[in-house]
């Protein structure tokens, strides 16, 4: 998301979606989105996809199986819409340079809950959602912020949140630095993308200590989106048009890159979700104008890898 700062400066210009159904018109292998969205996060939950809109923050949900969907939550101004994860019927939303977070009902759009995370410049990025909490990454200053929930999974007040500097191996430099996010299931260790290095780092929750995951001088640059699928994790490399296949050993400090997949329907894919064993990737094509008819559309692909 390196054009992702020049994109949002001319932020939160309306592009006039109104709730309503936008049938499919593509092939098998892709599903369309409004014209003129500019999609940037990718979450599914059962047969429903969501992506939310860098320009409006407006989130469009759709179904996998017919294809057709419905602007979910109006955009507005003073919004944006970056990463966001579906967690137990509520969507979180990363919202980029606003320094904000955003909860939402999964299956009305209402607003559950917004969070103020930084009064800095900033970029919020990406969210994960674990058993303990909702963590949010920085693209410009090398700290996460972590919206706890509660001992039964409920959401917290804005009392709550706070800032976890990051620590140890990972050097914040010039551009976009860390990225995606993703987690174990117990949440008991997360792992980070640093785009501009593309490096890979896990992080220790409880105290924001991060250790560079060994990949035997190999790089993922450009890399974006994440998806931990046990022992394999998925990169998305935005402006290479690819997505990294990573092996990562049991304790995650080292792993291997073990294919680069490419497809001719990728356009800068940003980020990446899972159902069974299809990935769908949001196409944000940063290198096209973006104008109320500009096309965009979600990649599907089959797993291209599975660690035994």
């Amino acid at each position: 998301m390196r054009r992702l700062a020049a994109v949002m400066g001319a932020a939160v210009l309306s592009l006039g979606l109104a709730s309503g159904s936008f049938a499919a018109s593509g092939g098998e292998d892709t599903i369309p989105l409004p014209d003129g969205f500019q999609p940037e996060g990718i979450a599914i939950d059962g047969t429903h996809f969501f992506t939310g809109s860098i320009s409006t923050g407006a989130v469009y949900r759709g179904d996998v199986r017919s294809e057709e969907g419905t602007i979910l939550v109006p955009g507005g101004a003073g919004r944006a819409s970056i990463g966001l994860k579906v967690d137990d019927g509520r969507l979180f939303v990363a919202g980029g340079p606003t320094g904000q977070a955003y909860v939402y009902d999964a299956h009305t759009g209402a607003e559950l809950a917004t969070y103020r995370l930084t009064s800095e410049a900033t970029f919020v990025n990406d969210v994960v959602v674990t058993p303990q909490a909702a963590w949010f990454t920085d693209s410009v200053n090398p700290v996460l912020y972590k919206v706890p929930l509660t001992q039964n999974g409920g959401l917290s007040g804005q009392s709550a949140v706070s800032t976890v500097p990051l620590t140890g191996d990972l050097r914040y430099q010039e551009g976009f630095n860390v990225n995606g996010i993703d987690a174990t299931p117990n949440g008991k260790k997360l792992v980070i993308v640093q785009t501009n290095t593309g490096m890979l780092f896990t992080v220790a929750p409880h105290s924001g200590r991060t250790t560079r995951i060994d990949l035997d001088h190999e790089r993922v640059r450009f890399g974006d989106g994440l998806l931990l699928d046990g022992h394999t994790l998925y990169v998305v490399q935005n402006f290479q048009n690819r997505v990294a296949v990573v092996d990562l050993e049991s304790d995650l400090e080292s792993g291997d890159v073990v294919e680069r997949v490419r497809d001719g329907d990728f356009d800068i894919p940003t980020t990446v979700a899972q159902r069974g064993d299809r990935l769908y990737l949001v196409n944000a094509r940063f290198t096209t104008p973006p104008t109320p008819q500009t096309e965009y559309w979600i990649t599907v692909i089959h797993k291209p890898h599975e660690k035994d």
